[in-house]
């Protein structure tokens, strides 16, 4: 069983396709299989994709019903100990961004790992968002993880569910919610692992986006604690001891939420 199954969707973008392959095939950490999910392209990308096959662990061309269909697609075929979506357009920042990585994982073992990415805006502006070395109700509450730099072990899926699909724009997000809620161990990397072009629809379509966490969040989390988050945001200026006494309060909901 291979350390990773990277897993690449793609439809109609040849051109990201090339990149995002290119990029996987010059990495010099070799204990992975890579997967490709075609939606049906009629640009080029099956032939394309054909060309490789002796390189790819699994691929299909087929129509398919979203971005996460295609995922749970994927993650149906993957072998690894852990799953990886680095989708078209998307490519790892340097050649040893998978052997710095895993240097790191096998020692720890851990559910989730989660590293930082490089973003690209659409006018070709950089810039690198990072991510909280520990996760708390209070970030995943306001934010996410970025699904390109995430290795999720493949039992999770198994365990937990595969993508919700329904939740047709941030699905990713409920199932981090749902591993967090469930006490399963995240570890930052640390590193900056994936160049991300911010042109696909999560981010053309970011209000909604940011709708669909919160329904997510609503129906995952009473109001109580949603409420009890807010409480402390704002008594951070008024005094320790009833920021304090808040802090029991919300800890006492949030561990009886986990059991």
């Amino acid at each position: 069983m291979p350390n990773l199954s990277i897993i690449t969707i793609n439809f109609n973008n040849l051109p990201g396709l090339q990149t995002t392959m290119q990029s996987v095939f010059e990495q010099t950490y070799t204990d992975f299989e890579y997967i490709i999910i075609d939606g049906g392209s009629t640009d080029g990308s099956k032939e394309w994709i054909e060309t490789h096959r002796d390189k790819l662990a699994y691929c299909i061309s087929e129509k398919d019903n979203g971005i996460y269909h295609a995922m749970n697609k994927g993650i149906q075929q993957a072998g690894g100990k852990y799953c990886m979506f680095l989708n078209s357009g998307d490519c790892f920042v340097h050649n040893n961004v998978l052997q710095n990585s895993f240097q790191k994982i096998n020692d720890k073992q851990p559910d989730i790992c989660y590293g930082d990415v490089l973003f690209e805006e659409s006018n070709g502006e950089k810039w690198v968002q990072t991510h909280a070395p520990v996760l708390d109700v209070a970030f995943l509450q306001k934010r996410t993880l970025n699904h390109q730099s995430s290795f999720i072990k493949r039992s999770l899926f198994y365990e937990l569910g595969l993508y919700k699909e329904q939740y047709q724009l941030a699905a990713d997000y409920a199932f981090y919610l749902q591993a967090f809620l469930k006490s399963k161990n995240f570890f930052y990397l640390n590193e900056v692992m994936v160049h991300y072009k911010r042109d696909g629809i999560s981010s053309r379509q970011m209000e909604n986006y940011r709708q669909q966490m919160q329904t997510i969040w609503n129906e995952m989390l009473p109001a109580p604690l949603t409420q009890l988050l807010e409480e402390n945001k704002m008594l951070k200026k008024e005094g320790e001891k009833r920021l304090i006494k808040l802090g029991k309060k919300m800890d006492a909901l949030y561990r009886k939420l986990r059991k």
